[in-house]
């Protein structure tokens, strides 16, 4: 395979890519790299491959006239990649099809980047290697090739080696230990020693699930779980973030249909599926939440019917769901429960169905790390969606589960089975 790479520094990679498996593999003739610096196609006396940025703002931009000659000089590019911060991320899905070329293309960007036109007149593939800038596309040129050249036939010697490592079959690789046997006071564990095979691999993939679920649980929807595999991670399975999470679902003070202030009735389905979400994402409670004494009663007497009533006996799993609703007046309330209980007052998440104003959102990402340092209450409105008289009391809004579609008006019950996987689904 020939790895064509566009850079202006080619002695960055001279001496990384002579090393190890990579020097043995350029040896047998297995990898070849060939490099073309955008300098030696620029037309002025001072090699200048750059400029200032139209519209103005700080650094330089890579002009698209060098670039354009370096890139059409190459007569067998194969695929072509764009090294950026902007890209899509690059995984061992992408470094597999990228194997199966015969050449490829590495682009490195420097400065602030290269001119956009450059995208219109080649077939870039725009690839990141992490949320991280750094100075530019060599790093990680490197990492692309040392992904890509591993998966080739024979680089590694024994075919299976790459196979075995993490994320090859989805899952993070699982430990490894060689002599002495006990090093420190520390021994290897003693199935490694049994020479028993099939105990041996089962123990790995054990450890493979272990090592995932701890450090990225977001890998294991697709990494083709058995029913084993699902059985043994329910047993390792911790309280995870969901017990941090709280939903309220407040009926007043909610806006009618003429953006009104007031307050709604209690519905049935509300309470009943909103606790069936909380139960099943392990929330750490779900507060409904009501101004009116009547409408107070009537959610308790529904809830009691279940958890202490004839309901119990004839449907258990709707009184475990039901088991965490609590029946409030207020959010102030609700709140100083939550913080009486866990001992901090929690992040209170307003959810709207429409943007409102230019305060910008809490998105996912952000609350879930909120939630790994204090509890989060996720307040759910009722009518036309929550009233000012609600809202001002929010740390911050999450956004709406449709924003760019015309239609947006899911039942709340899905809102919040929406929301709460958006935030839950693949933290496990």
């Amino acid at each position: 395979m020939t790895f064509h790479i566009v850079t202006l520094f080619p002695e960055f990679f001279r001496e990384a890519l002579a090393c190890g498996l990579m020097g043995k593999a350029m040896e047998a003739g297995l990898v070849a790299f060939d490099f073309v610096n955008p300098r030696d196609f620029a037309v002025d006396r001072h090699h200048t491959v750059d400029d200032r940025p139209y519209g103005g703002g700080p650094g330089m931009v890579m002009m698209p006239g060098p670039l354009v000659q370096a890139l059409a000089s190459i007569s067998a590019p194969g695929p072509m990649v764009l090294l950026t911060p902007g890209g899509r991320p690059f995984d061992q899905k992408a470094a597999r099809r990228l194997a199966d070329a015969p050449d490829l293309t590495l682009v490195c960007g420097r400065y602030e980047g290269i001119d956009a036109r450059l995208a219109q007149l080649f077939p870039l593939e725009p690839v990141s290697v992490g949320d991280f800038v750094i100075n530019g596309g060599e790093t990680a040129a490197l990492c692309v090739i040392e992904a890509v050249a591993r998966l080739l036939p024979g680089f590694m010697g024994k075919d299976e080696s790459a196979e075995e490592e993490s994320f090859s079959s989805g899952l993070l690789e699982y430990p490894h230990y060689t002599r002495p046997e006990v090093f420190d006071g520390l021994a290897v564990p003693p199935i490694l020693l049994s020479g028993d095979h099939a105990r041996i691999a089962a123990w790995r993939r054990e450890q493979s699930l272990e090592a995932t679920l701890a450090v990225r649980p977001g890998l294991l929807p697709e990494a083709g779980l058995t029913a084993r595999d699902v059985d043994y991670l329910r047993g390792k399975k911790g309280p995870g973030l969901g017990r941090n999470l709280y939903t309220a679902l407040l009926h007043g003070p909610v806006l009618n249909r003429q953006g009104k202030t007031g307050t709604t009735s209690l519905t049935n389905l509300d309470v009943h599926d909103i606790a069936r979400v909380s139960r099943s994402y392990g929330l750490g409670g779900y507060f409904v939440v009501t101004p009116l004494s009547d409408q107070r009663a009537l959610a308790e007497k529904l809830v009691s019917h279940w958890t202490s009533g004839p309901g119990l006996a004839a449907n258990p799993d709707r009184a475990d769901a039901l088991s965490l609703v609590r029946v409030r007046c207020d959010l102030h309330e609700v709140e100083d429960e939550i913080a009486s209980q866990r001992g901090m007052r929690p992040f209170v998440a307003a959810t709207s169905a429409k943007a409102e104003g230019d305060a910008g959102f809490t998105g996912f990402g952000r609350l879930r790390e909120i939630l790994c340092e204090r509890p989060v209450l996720l307040v759910f409105g009722t009518g036309s969606g929550l009233a000012p008289e609600a809202t001002c009391l929010a740390d911050g809004f999450l956004p709406p589960i449709r924003p760019l579609d015309a239609y947006n008006h899911l039942s709340v019950r899905s809102a919040a089975a929406i929301l709460v996987d958006r935030l839950l689904g693949d933290v496990y």
